[in-house]
């Protein structure tokens, strides 16, 4: 098979709307049997493929594209150090990692979703890129490129803006995530100062290979203890729990607190583990003193518990569409007027810092 070591800019085809694509990978064999996996439902366009970080911001420099096929392993400067800077040249574009680092469970993977990544793929072996390698990736640019025909409730930014649907103050957070989440919690627990003493409750949907990984850089990023739930845990000041990857979170009341109950029925959503149970128990044991907070993700998950926490009084907060790398998640529930507030995560994460109860 012949290749080419890079491939030059594509101009835009009249009465083309498909999304552009770069692939940025150090073996040439990898780039074009990755663009052709590309381009095999005929759904994307690969505007070009190049070896290295480098080559690919001055490409940047040149062509706009909806998404970058990031590896993450290649020489010189890796692809886990150059993807702030990628994701900056994008200008909005999506990064996808393929790369063969981004397994079930490994720290590389977390890392890069926290630093903006949208998604992750393992690159298979050079042969077995064939048929399900190629339906996965297509699978995976679908679900970040394609439009979301949703309408877009406007952004309410900084605190007067966001005064009238709050709660004046609340005993414990819960925040539910999915696609781009991380790096959206990566912003939000920045702003949230190290003596916040009101626990953190998060399901974000991850496989269980990752939650022990996905804690860990929780932690750091917080700057304050994070575990993954287990049953019975109870509910403590100042630490974050994670749901893990094979069960919903519950919450009951202790009398004098509330403690974790792990459960795996289906949730309606069909993920697991999913929001929903989280919120909804969260707002029959806490009531008005809980403030659900909804973060980029595909699908729905969340909106039917969030509906429970706004009838018991509490307070949702959701991510706006410009921050969200997939607005579904937070926009099912500002799109039927379930958000007292719509706000980029840094914002969420600053009101969460201003409006703690205090001691």
């Amino acid at each position: 098979m012949r290749t080419r070591p890079e491939l030059k800019p594509k101009p835009p085809r009249m009465g083309d709307a498909r999304p552009l694509v770069l692939i940025v990978d150090d073996s040439a064999v990898a780039r074009a049997v990755i663009a052709r996996a590309v381009e095999t439902d005929g759904h994307f366009l690969v505007a070009g493929a190049v070896s290295s970080a480098a080559v690919a911001l001055e490409f940047l420099k040149r062509t706009r594209v909806d998404g970058i096929v990031l590896d993450l392993e290649m020489p010189g400067v890796s692809g886990l150090a150059a993807l702030p800077g990628l994701i900056a040249a994008g200008q909005g574009a999506k990064v996808l990692i393929v790369s063969s680092a981004a397994s079930e469970g490994a720290a590389a993977t977390i890392e890069a979703l926290a630093l903006g990544a949208a998604d992750t793929l393992v690159k298979p072996d050079i042969g077995e890129f064939a048929g399900r390698f190629s339906v996965a990736i297509n699978e995976k640019l679908t679900r970040l490129l394609a439009s979301d025909d949703a309408q877009a409730m406007p952004a309410r930014s900084g605190a007067g803006a966001a005064e009238a649907g709050l709660a004046p103050g609340f005993d414990i957070v819960a925040i539910g995530a999915s696609t781009g989440g991380i790096h959206a919690l990566s912003l939000l627990l920045r702003e949230v100062p190290k003596d916040l003493t009101l626990p953190i409750l998060i399901t974000q949907h991850l496989p269980e290979s990752f939650m022990p990984y996905f804690a860990a850089q929780i932690a750091v990023l917080a700057n304050r203890p994070c575990d993954v739930a287990t049953d019975c845990m109870r509910i403590r000041p100042g630490r974050i729990i994670v749901a893990p990857g094979n069960a919903h979170i519950r919450v009951v009341s202790t009398g004098d607190g509330g403690a974790i109950r792990l459960t795996s029925d289906p949730a309606k959503s069909g993920c697991m583990p999913s929001v929903d149970p989280m919120f909804e128990s969260l707002g029959e044991v806490y009531g008005p003193r809980v403030l659900g907070v909804v973060l980029s993700g595909m699908g729905r998950d969340g909106s039917d518990g969030a509906r429970t926490i706004r009838t018991r009084g509490g307070t949702i907060v959701v991510q706006d569409r410009e921050s969200s790398v997939v607005w579904g998640m937070p926009g099912a529930i500002a799109n039927t007027g379930g958000a007292s507030a719509v706000l980029p995560p840094v914002e969420i994460g600053r009101l969460i810092a201003a409006r703690r109860r205090p001691a």
